[in-house]
């Protein structure tokens, strides 16, 4: 029984024996720097609201950007968003 991986993952621009996987996208580290930041930024997000007032409006505007930000980084930037036809 063969390892490899059929279908639309197979690289082949460099080696044709290369399988792309989710497993070989990133190391551990990247992962884990990846998710310090994002976490980092939702932390943020989160407690720009303890300086929320009925008068200052702008910790909400800081939590919104922090907040859309935590998640549209990893899931435009860095997330697999055009892998529709993978398996």
């Amino acid at each position: 029984m063969s390892s490899q991986i059929n279908g639309s993952n197979r690289d082949t621009a460099s080696n044709p024996d290369h399988v792309r996987t989710p497993q070989n996208e990133n190391n551990l580290a990247t992962s884990a720097i990846l998710f310090v930041v994002c976490f980092a930024l939702f932390l943020g997000a989160i407690y720009s609201l303890s300086f929320l007032s009925l008068g200052n409006p702008w910790p909400m505007a800081v939590c919104l950007v922090l907040f859309a930000l935590a998640f549209w980084i990893p899931q435009t930037i860095l997330g697999r968003s055009d892998s529709a036809g993978e398996h």
